[in-house]
């Protein structure tokens, strides 16, 4: 197995609030969605998870959780937007790990971790949105700011081993073409380490999907189609080509987008 840098530095008292509040709503949401969810065995029988059953696999999801933190190499990365998504694929691939130590099979396991995700990503993916959304009725512009505002946090591109992308314009289209990704990089990185490339296929499943029905949710005028990526970094290519597609088309010209703001100087 591949060694993997450990994180031996104390953890500062902000970053210790965020994980209990993010540990706080990880245990409601997933207490909520297993409550309510059909689980099936490695044998294909149906279950369901009592309370008890609940509270073991979040205590085994607490124990792993430490230990793949331990390896996640949290110091080493560049800023606080880094650091939180891949602190958030510690949760997603030690969820899956924690599902299938529990019995739950594989396939089970990844459809669970990803519903999960959805129901948090899709929470703070409308709050982040929520400024576009009430300042435009436009698809495009509500696509173009909250995916700027997101360039500036959490994902912001300060170059590996942080985000690493390259954003243009192609009339109102938007395009992110991320060429490095620390939550992928810890996921392959993980998988690698435990010879398990399931945990790999959990963050594919969950975070590499969310981005479609996301882009719908931003646009906000009940039409889908709002995104599209041939390639992705967690299905071995070199590059997540993201374009988020907006539903008007004022400009036809493509440009290299250096200022990070719409039309070169502003925001439209």
């Amino acid at each position: 197995m591949s060694k993997l840098r450990t994180s031996p530095e104390p953890t500062p008292l902000h970053w210790k609030m965020v994980r209990w509040l993010l540990w706080r709503e990880l245990r409601r949401t997933c207490h909520r969605h297993l409550a309510n969810r059909t689980l099936h065995d490695e044998g294909g029988a149906a279950m369901r998870w009592l309370r008890q059953d609940r509270d073991r696999f979040l205590e085994t999801l607490d124990q792993i959780v430490e230990e793949m933190r331990k390896v996640a190499g949290l110091h080493a990365l560049p800023n606080g937007g880094s650091r939180l998504m891949v602190e958030l694929a510690v949760y997603t691939v030690a969820a899956d790990a924690a599902l299938r130590r529990h019995g739950v099979r594989t396939d089970c396991a990844h459809s669970v971790v990803a519903d999960i995700g959805w129901d948090l990503y899709r929470r703070m993916l409308r709050l982040s949105s929520l400024p576009a959304r009430i300042a435009s009725r436009d698809p495009g512009r509500r696509l173009r700011w909250t995916i700027r505002a997101l360039l500036v946090f959490p994902f912001r591109p300060v170059g590996a081993p942080g985000y690493e992308t390259r954003v243009f314009r192609e009339g109102d289209d938007l395009h992110t073409h991320f060429t490095h990704c620390p939550p992928q990089s810890f996921a392959r990185r993980v998988a690698t380490h435990h010879e398990d490339p399931e945990l790999l296929e959990a963050f594919r499943q969950s975070w590499c999907l969310y981005d479609w029905p996301g882009a719908d949710l931003i646009a906000g005028d009940g039409q889908r189609g709002h995104y599209r990526r041939p390639s992705t970094l967690s299905a071995g290519d070199p590059v997540c080509d993201m374009c988020w597609r907006a539903r008007s088309a004022k400009r036809t010209d493509r440009t290299e987008d250096t200022s990070w703001s719409d039309e070169g100087a502003g925001v439209e």
